[in-house]
């Protein structure tokens, strides 16, 4: 029987991927106590790499979109965290975001609440967290965004 978190899911027709695997020398997540602590995830769907520079080539919705991408992918290496088990999932700690922009872009918020809205509409309550969205001059593969999480399991 599906619990709540995959029902959501699947309410909100997403079929979460297989993990990306790390590309240097870094693990996925590393679980510490009850924290679960998920390595940046970079824009990526099932057509690629989401590149762009907001500010210069990407408007602010797509890179809500491509930071969609990222806490989906974020979701995935939650679930290996917790064993295939998103009931596990206490609450959504902090996200880091980082968004490739121009220097005069100023709307990184806006842009990780892609991934921001995705944890409150999968988690509930439990899915509003503390926050960093930040500017970056340029971020790995070209990518328009990349997220970093903390979660609390059971």
């Amino acid at each position: 029987m599906p619990n709540l978190i995959e029902t959501r899911l699947a309410d909100l027709g997403i079929t979460l991927p297989s993990a990306p695997m790390p590309a240097a020398n870094y693990v996925p997540f590393v679980v510490t106590g009850k924290l679960v602590f998920i390595s940046g995830q970079i824009s990526q769907n099932e057509g690629g790499l989401i590149k762009g520079r907001l500010g210069a080539d990407m408007d602010v919705e797509a890179g809500a979109g491509a930071a969609r991408a990222c806490g989906i992918a974020i979701l995935a290496q939650l679930k290996n965290a917790c064993e295939g088990d998103l009931a596990r999932v206490v609450r959504a700690v902090k996200l880091g975001g980082f968004v490739n922009s121009t220097p005069d872009f100023t709307d990184q918020p806006k842009v990780i609440n892609g991934a921001s809205d995705l944890m409150v509409a999968v988690f509930g309550d439990a899915g509003r967290h503390a926050r960093a969205a930040v500017s970056a001059p340029s971020l790995p593969l070209g990518v328009a965004v990349e997220i970093d999480a903390v979660f609390e399991i059971a």
